[in-house]
């Protein structure tokens, strides 16, 4: 399917337009192509390709509003879907909450999450990249399980409020597990671009196979604190846990890590060691995102925490009618700053420590505390004197990021990661953590 050009989308959304009799009328229209390899075993699996095209359509009379959805474009099916989209608005029940929809918006400049050459990607591309993970497996007498998928995609909106907005967008995401053939020992990587020629698979795939090959020996130490090294894949899966809870109407209603007694939130208080610097911005070089959210709004650069202290929360747009603030859209990539030391000056510098490669499984704990509860995973060393000794067996960690941040001891340079939880993309350090808590063992590898 190609993609529709933002001239395409502009006169589709257009004629779907003209058929409303609503008070209002708002259209939402996304599509793209992706394509993918998985592999187990040392062996492709399967390898598939998904079109697909989707339009929604929200209608509304007064505080009434109703919803349909269609892939199907051609006038007749334009129109039954608007009046079927009516026909849902004029039999809901009203909505206190609903907000008009927005007029115009003012986006920034274009930002470069579309490269022609990731949406191009060939099936013999794709193949010959997951052929060099395959190779690193056999020459080291590993098991390989990976998967690779590319996408590219648009997605735009129009309304009868006069607001149109447009975006294109790519991406390619690889992970990879390599195992020892007795299974004791196990390496994780993982990467996600919107530009495919800044994926290295074969350099991906070596460092999970050193993983995998370091770790079958592994030896049991007892539960407690310890000063740990999270590499940028552990780290995100708890990082998003924080930055993910920064809405506003949950603190200002006592659900949240941020409420405070009394209705008071905990914004503008310092939070997390004064280090620590989280925003977001569309315009990143690095971690392109669209120039708008999904209800209109513009997305711009907002710190979120700066040097420890809470500077901004998200709110929807009725939150934030009602407090009398900017509607601030929630993050869509994150950023942390960090360092000009390497993962191994990190290492060099640590006394005694354990070097975390992966967090998963993560649950939560006490939302009120934003405590959450996962297991190491796929490559855990014990550090001594700035160096890995040896491999240790897996934990079961209870840990708070807001704890973890306030504990932090030193961090590296930024580098983009994806989460393996949520497969959000994120431009965080690796952190070296101070009293890490581990609970238990874990027999797992």
């Amino acid at each position: 399917m190609a993609i529709l050009t933002e001239e395409q989308a502009r006169a589709l959304l257009k004629k779907a337009l003209s058929f409303s009799k609503a008070e209002q009328c708002e259209i939402n229209i996304s599509g793209g192509d992706s394509s993918n390899i998985r592999y187990a075993r040392n062996s492709v699996s399967t390898s598939g390709a998904v079109s697909r095209n989707s339009m929604v359509i929200s209608s509304a009379f007064g505080k009434k509003q109703g919803v349909a959805t269609i892939n199907e474009f051609d006038d007749a099916s334009l129109e039954k879907a608007v009046r079927r989209s009516e026909e849902l608005a004029q039999l809901a029940p009203e909505n206190p909450e609903f907000m008009p929809y927005l007029g115009p918006q003012t986006y920034g400049p274009d930002t470069p999450t579309f490269v022609k050459a990731t949406a191009d990607l060939t099936p013999k591309q794709r193949a010959d990249m997951v052929a060099q993970s395959l190779q690193v497996a056999k020459d080291n007498k590993l098991t390989a399980a990976g998967f690779l998928e590319n996408s590219a995609g648009y997605s735009a909106m129009m309304n009868s409020k006069g607001l149109f907005a447009y975006n294109t967008s790519t991406d390619i995401n690889f992970s990879v597990t390599l195992r020892t053939d007795d299974g004791k020992g196990s390496g994780y990587a993982t990467k996600a671009y919107n530009d495919a020629s800044k994926l290295d698979t074969l350099k991906l795939s070596k460092v999970a196979a050193q993983k995998a090959s370091g770790s079958a020996t592994a030896r049991a130490l007892e539960p407690g604190k310890y000063t740990v090294i999270l590499e940028p894949a552990a780290g995100i899966v708890l990082l998003e846990q924080l930055y993910g809870s920064l809405d506003a109407r949950s603190a200002d209603e006592g659900r949240s890590f941020l409420s405070m007694p009394g209705g008071k939130t905990r914004l503008g208080e310092k939070l997390v060691d004064e280090r620590v610097n989280i925003y977001s911005d569309p315009a990143n070089p690095e971690l392109p995102t669209s120039r708008w959210n999904g209800d209109g709004r513009p997305q711009e650069k907002v710190n979120w925490i700066e040097k420890g202290v809470v500077k901004n929360l998200s709110y929807s747009r009725y939150w934030a009618q009602k407090k009398g603030v900017k509607a601030i859209p929630g993050p869509d990539g994150i950023i942390m700053d960090g360092t000009d030391q390497s993962l191994e000056d990190l290492i060099k510098g640590t006394e005694k420590g354990i070097l975390v490669t992966r967090l998963w499984y993560i649950r939560a704990v006490d939302p009120q505390t934003l405590l959450y509860t996962g297991l190491t995973r796929d490559g855990t060393f014990y550090i001594e004197n700035g160096k890995i000794k040896f491999p240790v067996k897996n934990f079961r960690f209870n840990e708070s990021p807001v704890i973890m941040l306030n504990n932090l001891d030193a961090l590296g340079k930024p580098e983009r990661t994806v989460s393996g939880e949520s497969g959000q993309n994120a431009l965080i350090p690796p952190m070296r953590i101070r009293d890490f808590t581990f609970s238990s063992l874990s027999d797992a590898v």
